[in-house]
């Protein structure tokens, strides 16, 4: 049997999704998202959460690997999010999590109704200029946003070759990056940053899965996002790091942001 590498497909064939329909996109496969995605280090929660938080705003929480880790806590957990596909797993995942339909630039809660507002994963896809001054009304004074991103430690060269598949063609930027508080700054403390390294175990099949849920996947057609996946499997049967594992670990970075709602100020009310 060969051992040839597929070959790359030309950037030039593959259409561009707009960045709507890539965020409309999960619900097709969110029951793969909900089996193979990673789930965030109990750490990195814990440096999010404020001290004596119990209502916590899970933010275009998805399937729920971040709303279970909360409920487990024993906190009282809202999750919103919009993709109905999404949402449903959720809820079959997390029945013990209060799940609404929402999203960051209309939230529907009250003024000043939780302790804590967390984002796994999301920010992204927000219009970040309304999503800030929604967190910041829905949040109590002396309340916290969190922020949390999983990024691939390509350090790890498999990790590296496995990326730069899943990426061919993308014309989304990487979105790893310190989450914008623009227009309500006056409204939170200053962002601190924080980082914790974890891996995730998972099937070495998964890959493939876990390729197929990212949304430049998603809104590919059929022939190209077969042609990515393909170079995926030819990824794991052959790299030496891989190659005859039934279960890998991949390795993560959990890249974490939070700040907290400044007392006494109303700058991220949204006018009605």
């Amino acid at each position: 049997m060969s051992t040839a590498a597929p070959p790359e497909p030309s950037s030039a064939s593959i259409p561009r999704a707009s960045h709507a329909e890539r965020a409309s996109s999960f619900g097709a496969g969110a029951g793969d998202y909900r089996a193979v995605r990673p789930s965030y280090p109990d750490a990195a929660i814990d440096w999010m959460l404020p001290a004596g938080a119990r209502h916590v705003l899970d933010l275009a929480a998805g399937t729920g690997k971040l709303t279970e880790k909360l409920v487990a806590r024993g906190l009282h957990v809202t999750a919103v999010e919009p993709s109905d596909g999404m949402r449903a797993q959720l809820q079959d995942a997390v029945p013990g999590a209060h799940v609404l339909p929402g999203t960051a630039e209309r939230i529907p809660l009250e003024d000043g109704s939780v302790d804590a507002v967390l984002v796994a994963q999301a920010w992204h896809w927000f219009d970040v200029a309304t999503a800030v001054r929604e967190i910041a009304r829905v949040l109590r004074p002396g309340g916290r946003l969190g922020v949390v991103w999983n990024v691939r430690d390509h350090t790890v060269d498999w990790v590296e070759q496995f990326t730069e598949i899943i990426h061919r063609g993308d014309s989304l930027e990487p979105v790893h990056r310190t989450p914008s508080l623009d227009g309500v700054d006056e409204a939170f403390t200053p962002l601190v940053h924080a980082t914790f390294p974890w891996a995730d175990r998972l099937p070495a099949a998964g890959l493939r899965t876990l390729a197929a849920t990212r949304s430049h996947l998603l809104t590919l057609p059929l022939a190209e996002r077969d042609e990515l996946l393909d170079a995926v499997d030819h990824l794991a049967a052959t790299h030496p790091a891989l190659a005859g594992l039934t279960e890998i670990d991949l390795p993560y970075r959990a890249e974490c942001w939070r700040a907290d709602r400044v007392l006494g100020t109303d700058a991220g009310m949204v006018d009605e």
